[in-house]
């Protein structure tokens, strides 16, 4: 993924007024980013644990999307699976996201995300998950890296839609 400005990632939300997307929290550390290593950018709001951003090339523009974590379950001791990835985490490493649908409406779309939104780390073991964490495969990390990319894409047609 390109270096993204702060203007460039506030003017993406679709799915957020202008006003939403002029006050979320855009991570700081911008400059810092692995770029090269990321297929698209995922954080979460610092000052509320249930809002998440993601951020990504969606045919010829850039995409972003406010989503919302559900309430994690207490005692959730079980392996989830990210749709993204395919990273497996134990306890609340991942969550159900949701994001409204672009055009307003009270329609939404949920995926199962690693609750980081690092799964371009994950999928690259810049990242470790610990002990089966990643299932062993015999694709490539280049087309490991393009069904992410095809999962995030299929996420964000849904959305747009």
């Amino acid at each position: 993924m390109r270096p993204l400005s702060e203007r460039e990632i506030r003017a993406c939300f679709v799915n957020c007024t202008k006003g939403e997307a002029k006050r979320l929290a855009v991570p700081r550390d911008l400059d810092t980013r692995p770029w090269d290593d990321l297929d698209f950018l995922g954080w979460q709001d610092p000052s509320s644990p249930g809002r998440a951003y993601l951020v990504a090339e969606h045919g010829d523009r850039l995409v972003g999307v406010a989503l919302r974590r559900a309430t994690a379950h207490a005692g959730h001791v079980r392996r989830s699976m990210c749709s993204f990835c395919l990273t497996t985490h134990p306890g609340d490493g991942v969550a159900l996201m949701t994001a409204r649908r672009a055009g307003g409406g009270t329609d939404s779309v949920g995926a199962y995300i690693c609750t980081d939104l690092a799964c371009s780390l994950y999928l690259r073991g810049k990242k470790d998950v610990g002990p089966g964490g990643r299932m062993p495969e015999s694709l490539t990390l280049d087309e490991k890296i393009a069904r992410t990319a095809g999962n995030v894409t299929g996420f964000l047609r849904k959305v747009t839609q």
